[in-house]
């Protein structure tokens, strides 16, 4: 039973000890996709992969992981996030640890779709929470914070799975990341409670949320409606949509470079030992992660300034794909520093981008947020099969110069696909 509460009691702070959560639950999520890319020089070597191969491994992931965007949006608007987040969690992790005793390549290329497929429903789940708890003028900076710990974790742990590898070998890297995600999908499923079940939030903070835009909400949750392709089409009908999902390409695909490719680039092209190639590629993660905490609370300064939405919430994603492009810059010096120089401005540029996701709390129609996040995942996802294939695909012996004119290519489409696709940032119905 839900308390009552005094009309002028100060509002709580329960959508804060939310995001603290849902941050956490994103390193562990993105330590859990990264990981192979740490260990694919070793594990390439052992497993005697050529290029192809490496790409079609690193891509395993998406493949699986692009297919159940879908179902898993679906999900995400049919089952309350405390069971779902829990279930998806532990189970992903679970197939991670299992990578650490793959001794095929099938085996692991099967993992690692498995993982794919128990992430799916993860980020819809992430937005529901964050268009649930938030009102309007927090949710970019919310988006912000939580979004911050896919690169978090990798800034600050990428060197430390690194000392594990050489140490331990490649097979505990997933071993170690696993058992860590097993053990916060129990945390997760204690700790978590919907504003319906709640009974630490009190009415002011839910009516602080109401009043400004968030869809919190005391009242038992809807019946579990039934999947509609009406309501699919819905969220392919319309132009803004459309825009978004194209730029969601663009953002995860130099993101998708650095979870993949990254240190094979850094060791196998560029020279660097193993361990201090570790070192160098925390950097551009660490920049990603700054971009993304400024993207968002500018974001929300803008917005609390009288900016529109528009200006507001597109100036920061355009801004980043365009800073993106200058990943080309490291085609054309030789000098470490300056290759990680300009790697860094790319990865401060993937932060700056990554608040896209508030493009969906404020366009998908209200009654379909979930599924809209799973359509903008599905598109937006297409980058874990692109780049990591093509990049595989166009590199050649020693040259990895077109792989980072791909990757550039499509940050610059992305942003023209916010500029001139999305239009005005306003909700479709």
């Amino acid at each position: 039973m839900i308390q009552n509460f005094n009309a002028g009691e100060k509002p709580t702070r329960i959508r804060h000890h939310v995001l603290v959560m849902l941050f956490v639950t994103v390193v562990i999520n993105y330590l859990d996709r990264s990981n192979l890319s740490v260990a694919a020089p070793f594990l390439a070597r052992d497993l005697h992969l050529d290029p192809f191969h490496k790409g079609l491994l690193l891509s395993a992931f998406g493949w699986a992981y692009v297919a159940f965007q879908i179902p898993g949006g679906w999900l995400a608007d049919i089952i309350r996030p405390r069971l779902l987040m829990a279930l998806v969690c532990g189970l992903w992790s679970l197939a991670t640890l299992l990578q650490g005793f793959a001794g095929t390549f099938v085996f692991l290329f099967s993992l690692r779709l498995i993982v794919g497929m128990f992430e799916a429903p993860s980020y819809p789940i992430n937005n529901r929470l964050a268009t649930t708890w938030f009102p309007d003028l927090e949710r970019a900076g919310a988006i912000g914070s939580y979004t911050s710990g896919q690169f978090v974790g990798l800034a600050f742990l990428t060197p430390v799975l690194a000392l594990v590898q050489k140490d331990l070998g490649w097979h505990y890297l997933f071993i170690l990341t696993g058992a860590t995600g097993m053990a916060w999908a129990a945390v997760w499923y204690w700790r978590y409670r919907d504003p319906s079940e709640s009974r630490l939030m009190n009415d002011a903070e839910l009516k602080y949320i109401q009043a400004g835009g968030g869809l919190a909400d005391r009242s038992v949750s809807a019946p579990v409606e039934k999947f509609c392709f009406a309501d699919l089409l819905k969220v392919l009908s319309y132009r803004k949509l459309w825009g978004i999902y194209i730029g969601q390409i663009a953002v995860n695909s130099t993101i998708w470079f650095f979870l993949t490719w990254f240190p094979t680039y850094l060791v196998d092209y560029r020279h660097m030992d193993f361990i201090k190639a570790g070192f160098f590629g925390s950097l551009p993660f660490l920049a990603a992660f700054c971009g993304i905490l400024f993207s968002g609370f500018v974001s929300d300064f803008m917005m609390r300034r009288g900016l529109s939405a528009t200006t507001a919430r597109k100036i920061p994603v355009i801004s980043g794909l365009l800073l993106c492009t200058s990943i080309v810059g490291a085609n054309y010096v030789e000098n470490p520093t300056l290759i990680i120089l300009f790697l860094t401005i790319a990865g401060f540029g993937s932060g700056l981008s990554s608040i896209a996701w508030v493009f969906v709390s404020a366009l998908a129609p209200k009654r379909l947020l979930g599924l809209t996040g799973g359509m903008f995942n599905f598109i937006g996802n297409l980058a874990t099969i692109i780049v990591p294939l093509g990049i595989g695909l166009v590199v050649t012996g020693d040259n990895f110069t077109p792989g980072l004119f791909f990757v550039a290519s499509l940050a610059l489409t992305g942003a023209l696909s916010y500029i001139f696709v999305v239009g005005r940032v306003e909700r479709v119905d």
